[in-house]
């Protein structure tokens, strides 16, 4: 009787799971679409644009981790990620008033991550490549929302785009509704919230290192200019390289083991890192710096498995931290691309420290 049940039950969870990632997946690249596309669309060129993109920022990266503490104990990831959806669309209604719109999309962007990041995080289990596919789309929303953005036109509809993508939100969040109402018992809750861990220093400095990974991710990908970018396709390459990066990063480290892969993708990015006049050794290099995206998710999540939404946000907000010296003008040297060889060493070295403990 068992065996028919094991028999019924787990192609069952497997498709539930998979209708969740994919609904969650595709979302995420609607709200990120709808966020740059609203940036570049009516942000960019007004008085106060400048203060915009960092307030924007710092609600939609570095807000997510008091949101994520909240979520954790009211367990309730649907909700977060419905209600992020129905105030990035919203944010679209306030055009007029930027300063209260980049904060109303900034901060819908964040309830919308932590509750599909949560969600994805607790029936993913042991697998990573889920979280790759679930983190991987948010690339391309931000390259061809800012594109179309910028272009002021949104794939010939004109100023009807700023009411097809909030209504596209709007129906994304009722299909998020719907796979929460059909979950059945496939649907697997938050733990209780707790931030306690076995050893407490030796944890927080793991996490710290995965904490740094972020940032130095992050400060890498919005900095990194090749000599040949904005010719040719290379930009559609580059893009497709971020999100196939996540996502074959998170099937390498399921199927491979996720110190090995960590190892031999930043070993490999790094060569490639010193050629940085050869396309191909360009964007290869990007791939695999990507890698690391999912393993860092991972590996933060196993170190606090009562507060997955904290864990979640903290990492946002290395990316807040890393988008900070570019926010600020910091660039690196055409010549001095040895740097990012130096980075992929660095990220290394302090990934596998943040990994040591993790099982």
């Amino acid at each position: 009787m068992s065996t028919e049940v094991l028999k019924i039950t787990k192609p069952t969870y497997m498709k539930k799971h998979a209708q969740m990632v994919a609904v969650y997946s595709f979302t995420h690249f609607l709200v990120d679409f709808a966020c740059a596309f609203f940036m570049f669309r009516i942000i960019a060129g007004t008085p106060n644009g400048y203060l915009c993109v960092l307030i924007y920022n710092f609600c939609a990266f570095a807000m997510q981790m008091p949101i994520g503490i909240i979520a954790d104990r009211l367990n309730r990831n649907f909700l977060f990620a419905m209600l992020g959806c129905v105030l990035v669309g919203s944010a679209y209604g306030l055009a007029m008033l930027p300063l209260a719109a980049v904060t109303v999309i900034g901060i819908g962007n964040a309830m919308f991550h932590i509750g599909g990041g949560i969600d994805v995080l607790n029936i993913s289990q042991e697998r990573l490549s889920m979280l790759g596919v679930f983190v991987s789309p948010g690339a391309f929303g931000i390259y061809y929302g800012a594109m179309l953005g910028a272009d002021g036109g949104f794939l010939g509809f004109g100023n009807l785009g700023l009411l097809i993508i909030p209504l596209s939100l709007i129906i994304a969040a009722l299909f998020i509704l719907v796979v929460y109402k059909t979950r059945g018992e496939t649907y697997i809750e938050n733990a209780e919230f707790s931030l306690k861990t076995p050893s407490f220093h030796g944890v927080s400095v793991m996490i710290f290192c995965l904490f740094l990974v972020v940032c130095l991710r992050s400060f890498t990908g919005l900095a990194l200019d090749f000599p040949w970018k904005g010719t040719g396709h290379t930009g559609t390459f580059l893009i497709c390289a971020v999100v196939f990066g996540k996502v074959l990063g998170g099937f390498a480290a399921d199927r491979f083991g996720v110190r090995k892969t960590a190892f031999c993708s930043l070993f490999v990015a790094a060569i490639l890192f010193l050629f940085p006049s050869v396309s191909a050794a360009g964007i290869m290099a990007v791939l695999l710096f990507n890698f690391t995206m999912p393993i860092t998710l991972w590996a933060v999540a196993r170190l606090v498995p009562g507060a997955k939404g904290f864990a979640f946000g903290l990492l946002t907000f290395g990316l807040f931290i890393g988008f900070l010296p570019v926010y600020l003008g910091l660039k690196i040297p055409l010549q001095m691309f040895w740097l990012y060889a130096l980075i992929c060493a660095v990220t290394l070295v302090l990934l596998i420290a943040g990994l040591k403990r993790v099982k």
